[in-house]
């Protein structure tokens, strides 16, 4: 019966947050965020903390940067956005998620201050605005020794830029929310920049040339010491390893051989040396501990990322929602699986670059099947399946109403395709971060039935 309480009280306040401004919306300035957390006595300013910003890898080297360093012996608390199934997903405390009493318990100690913000602001705080706060009192309530804190969108004026980053990380930087951001990649990369701060140490994955520029000027305004991939410390070695990858990094401190990286794909080897030179610049001069970094490795997860949901016929998702992202799963489904070929389920949002994506995955999918998922966001049909037959012909489309019906069907898909071909078919949903949370329910669903 508690339990049920729990959901139940859980849900009031989830929809209690959702009533306020949508992440979707935005209205630049941390004129709101840095009032609130003023009124709450600062707690993101009580524990050190590592800021990571990009346009794609920010979750999943978020979720390596806490797995390190709680193996490492630190308590964390993690902040990551958005969720894929559970609002509770996007504050972890010791590499878990909260749980739903703490979770409603914390939106009770701040409920009052939403309210007295909203009332002195010409605008209301936002949903994420809300649950970033959320997150720095749950934080400074347990208490942990390191925030480990994603920024939402952008970075200068993200609502978790009032934390003051010891380290400050970057992972690649590409054309997305140009919307908000900018309409070039200088512009969006001299925004995301805006997470360094005085002093810190920046950790900067490999970047287009331009964005590199900035990115070094803005340390050099700052004076930020900047570790840069490829120079600093780089990823020497990666192979194809049953399972995901083994990896061997040159850190900032010294060299980590043979690392077994349960996920696939040449940008989560990457994230992972991205991660390490983090923790790296946090702990101080010494290497880490290179079988605690194993141990941390060797469990990793990144949900919703080349995730293999389904076996016979195998069902992979994976949340890329933007070019860069589609690129990144083109290439491993192409590299490092042995498919005789692919059905894709694609449900995109409509704010995306949906040619684009359509555009990178074209070459690897057989058929594609349309779909919407359901946030108010996501592209209606009729304008996807004009995009598709654009990029893919009339021949090689289908779509259904729903993301259900569509998993159904593409499951159905794959088995007849792999009995007709005597071959190995595979199912990959992508599309969203939206999309994804949404099949793994389903497909779990399916595999209970």
């Amino acid at each position: 019966m508690a339990i049920a309480d729990d959901i139940e009280r859980l849900q009031f306040v989830e929809a209690e947050l959702l009533r306020r401004w949508p992440e979707s919306r935005i209205q630049p300035s941390l004129e709101r965020i840095a009032y609130l957390c003023d009124a709450l006595g600062s707690p993101q300013l009580s524990y050190p903390t590592i800021h990571i910003a990009g346009t794609n890898g920010k979750t999943s080297t978020t979720r390596m940067i806490d797995q390190i360093a709680y193996k490492l012996g630190y308590r964390t608390g993690r902040f990551t956005s958005p969720h894929l199934e559970k609002i509770t997903e996007r504050i972890s405390i010791n590499n878990q998620p909260i749980s739903a009493d703490a979770f409603v318990a914390t939106y009770n100690d701040i409920a009052l201050y939403l309210d007295m913000v909203d009332s002195r602001m010409s605008n209301p705080l936002s949903f994420f605005e809300a649950v970033t706060a959320m997150a720095f009192v749950a934080f400074a309530e347990y208490p942990v020794d390191i925030g480990v804190i994603e920024v939402g969108m952008g970075g200068e004026w993200d609502a978790t830029n009032v934390v003051d980053g010891s380290v400050n990380v970057i992972t690649p930087i590409g054309l997305d929310h140009m919307e908000y951001l900018g309409s070039t990649i200088e512009e969006i990369a001299e925004t995301k920049s805006g997470i360094i701060k005085p002093g810190s140490i920046a950790v900067l994955s490999a970047q287009e040339p331009e964005v590199a520029k900035i990115l070094i000027e803005k340390c050099i305004e700052l004076e930020a010491a900047p570790l840069r991939e490829g120079i600093e410390f780089s990823l020497v070695k990666r192979e194809i390893a049953v399972g995901g990858q083994v990896i061997t990094v040159d850190g900032v401190n010294g060299r980590y051989e043979d690392l077994f990286l349960p996920l696939y794909g040449q940008h989560q080897g990457d994230n992972a040396t991205l991660a390490i030179a983090a923790m790296e610049a946090f702990s101080g001069e010494m290497k880490l501990d290179e079988d605690l970094l194993r141990q941390a490795f060797a469990s990793i997860t990144s949900p919703g990322r080349m995730e293999v949901l389904m076996r016979d016929p195998t069902v992979i998702v994976d949340a890329a929602h933007n070019r860069h992202g589609a690129i990144s799963l083109r290439n491993t489904l192409s590299h490092e699986f042995n498919f005789t070929s692919l059905v894709g389920i694609f449900a995109p949002m409509g704010d995306k670059d949906v040619i684009g994506m359509l555009q990178v995955l074209e070459p690897i999918l057989g058929r594609i099947i349309l779909t919407k998922n359901s946030s108010d966001r996501g592209l209606d049909i009729a304008t996807l399946e004009k995009m598709a037959r654009s990029v893919f012909g009339s021949d090689r489309i289908s779509s259904f109403a729903t993301l259900e019906e569509t998993i159904e069907a593409g499951i159905a898909q794959v088995k007849s395709d792999s009995q007709l071909n005597a071959g190995s078919c595979a199912l990959v949903i992508t599309g969203s971060v939206v999309s994804a949370g949404q099949a793994r329910k389903i497909v779990q669903r399916l595999k209970a039935e």
